[in-house]
């Protein structure tokens, strides 16, 4: 038997890409290495484990669930491995990035505000109309809220300690990396759970549930938001499944598909798992993994008019829209740049690599500072173009400039680097065009105060854009609306989200926006069984329902469905149609699931159960039904079964 090996650089380039990941030199240097997949034969785990050790690998992965390994081995072995009759397929594992980044547009708030601030996406969604309808600022009674949907964000971490988590169910976490899971250096993971779950308070910002869903983090990206790849990623899915996730958040991607990362999506989507993930960032029509396999929900990115972002990914796996652009949300710091001149204060960015601090100086025109000038003590300003941000920096610091500001040569604002490696002695931020052209034509001459400050870890907050940030909509929007009808499979919620998403674009499904903005009101409305009127009265009889209710049997195990059906008849037996059925399963740690509905003409009201032991424990459940109609005197029944 002749393996497949999937590895589609050619030799010499994956020779390159090895030694450029793994530390490895050319002539001379230790041999190339390079990190695979290899799938083993079923029941030849331990023969494949052998031939591996034989050859060199340094393994990172067993996944028994795949028949796979991962392992990085000598690029010289994989001639010999492919011809293995205990190895089936070896194939090159492939990175996974972050897709999401600050915003050019300055939309941040201080720590603490007062008052709490609504992102527009929220509304968008129409999140508030599901929860807070008549826009009082309290959660209406008894309105879905994400209450009971476990969401599992695969990202850079949490900020746990920031202020609008206060009184978020955090069941957990996990590291993949040095950096607890519960610290996030890069921000992106702290910003993606706030859209999703930031608290309903008087503080920063609201997320799409109001603080109500349950959140479980597995860290993948380490405190620099440095990349990662398919088969962490596969690790982490597994860990989200394990710890009872309903929805998995994936604000990342990669350009290149992996098969084993595929069939792992498949398998925990058909075991119930509902996922979401970002459609990318290039702006073209190339796919994004894992957003573009069937089993994920890929997510493109709107602005705050519904129009979708030169960013986003465009193609025919785009399945959903949300708000992307300019979202405000929650990040691990408070990033404070500002520019005072004449009694104004104007909002920068700080430039990164550039010194923090204060300075202050007169105001001067540097134009494009593209050499050095005459600017002892000065703040100057410098306009972007022609040369990168650090040599106009490096002019102005050798010129004796104590500041450089760099002003926008298009509308709005931008973030700036200087690049890795380079560093300033002197305090560089950025502003927008609008606001650099009217210092140079009005206030050249006066002192500019300039002032930059990071505080980290501390509860700020950010607008962002990406894909990233589109997201934790859709998984927020699915949490609102599972939690409205915790009976319903992954595939029933994502079928609801499809069929009432808000139509953009082209008609119908396009490449742009898929089936259009994702909307949590109308998808709860799609699955109610409100039939919209009595279905009649018996003449004034009071007669007592008899109500019945039964699984299909006794005993289960986890991950699998239960069918509970509720019986209703009269006095005399007779099936009773059109009663109001109203259930609640209680776990064996309490928490609960409700579903209603209306018999039908045998008397019966049906509910598939899924189970989740990892969220709500091993043993008793109890099943408890009322039912009601006009003409009779409610009655109600129960049962139980057992999780093992």
């Amino acid at each position: 038997m002749r393996v497949k090996v999937r590895l589609p650089l050619g030799v010499g380039l994956l020779l390159a890409l090895a030694a450029l990941l793994l530390g490895v030199g050319s002539a001379g240097a230790a041999p190339a290495q390079t990190r695979v997949w290899v799938e083993f034969r079923p029941g030849a785990r331990g023969a494949a484990e052998q031939a591996l050790r034989a050859a060199g690998a340094q393994f990172h992965y067993a996944f028994d669930r795949l028949n796979a390994f991962v392992v990085t081995v000598p690029q010289a072995a994989l001639e010999g491995l492919s011809h293995n009759p205990n190895i089936v397929d070896i194939e090159e594992d492939v990175p996974r990035y972050l897709l999401g980044a600050p915003a050019a547009a300055p939309a941040a708030l201080p720590a603490s505000t007062t008052g709490q601030t609504v992102p527009y996406g929220v509304d968008m969604v129409q999140a508030r109309d599901v929860w807070d309808a008549d826009r009082d600022g309290v959660i209406d009674s008894g309105a879905p809220t994400g209450a009971g949907i476990t969401v599992c964000i695969i990202d850079t971490g949490l900020y746990t300690s920031h202020e609008d988590f206060a009184g978020v169910d955090i069941v957990g976490g996990y590291t993949q990396v040095g950096d607890p899971w519960d610290e996030d250096g890069a921000g992106h993971g702290t910003h993606v759970a706030g859209t999703i779950a930031a608290a309903h308070n008087d503080l920063g910002v609201v997320g799409v549930t109001p603080g109500a869903v349950s959140l479980y983090i597995v860290k993948i990206f380490d405190n620099e938001g440095n990349w990662t790849m398919s088969s962490d990623l596969v690790d982490a899915i597994y860990r989200c499944a394990d710890a009872g996730a309903d929805i998995v958040s994936m604000s990342l991607g990669g350009s290149r598909a992996n098969t084993k990362e595929e069939r792992a999506f498949n398998d925990l989507y058909n075991q119930g798992i509902l996922f979401v993930a970002a459609a990318g960032n290039d702006g073209n029509t190339a796919y994004s993994y894992p957003a573009s396999y069937d089993a994920v929900i890929s997510v493109a990115a709107l602005d705050s008019t519904g129009t979708v972002a030169d960013f986003s990914q465009k193609n025919d796996q785009v399945e959903l829209a949300a708000p992307g652009v300019d979202v405000l949300s929650t990040v691990p710091w408070i990033d404070l740049n500002t520019v005072t001149v004449d009694g104004v204060t104007y909002e920068a960015h700080h430039i990164e690599y550039s010194a923090r601090g204060t300075a202050s100086g007169p105001l001067v025109d540097g134009g494009l500072c593209d050499s050095v000038g005459n600017w002892t003590d000065a703040v100057v300003l410098c306009e972007r173009g022609d040369i990168t941000f650090y040599d106009k920096v490096k002019n102005v610091q050798q010129g004796g400039g104590v500041a450089a500001l760099i002003y926008n040569n298009e509308p709005g604002n931008f973030y700036g680097t200087l690049g890795d490696g380079n560093t300033a002695d002197i305090i560089a931020l950025s502003l927008s065009q609008e606001d650099g052209q009217y210092l140079v034509d009005n206030k050249l001459g006066f002192t500019a105060e300039v002032s930059s400050s990071l505080t980290k870890p501390a509860s700020g907050y950010e607008a962002w854009n990406g894909t990233s940030m589109a997201t934790p909509h859709v998984s927020a929007v699915a949490a609102l609306v599972w939690s409205a009808y915790p009976s319903l499979s992954n595939a029933e919620i994502r079928a609801a989200l499809d069929a009432t998403a808000k139509d953009l674009g082209d008609p119908g499904r396009d490449t742009a926006y898929g089936y259009g903005l994702v909307q949590a009101y109308d998808a709860i409305q799609y699955l109610s069984n409100d039939d919209g009127g009595d279905d009649g009265d018996d003449g004034g009889s009071t007669a007592a329902l008899q109500v019945a209710v039964s699984t299909d049997k006794s005993t289960y195990a986890n991950r699998e469905t239960v069918t509970i059906t509720v019986t209703v008849t009269d006095d005399g037996g007779a099936a009773v149609e059109g009663a109001t059925v109203a259930l609640t399963i209680t776990s064996p740690r309490g928490s609960t699931r409700t579903a209603s509905g209306t018999t039908d003409a045998n008397g019966q009201f049906t509910v598939a159960y899924r189970i989740n032991a990892a969220r709500d424990g091993y043993g008793t459940y109890t099943v408890e039904a009322t039912a009601t109609k006009d003409g009779y005197t409610s009655g109600s029944g129960s049962t139980t079964f057992t999780v093992q």
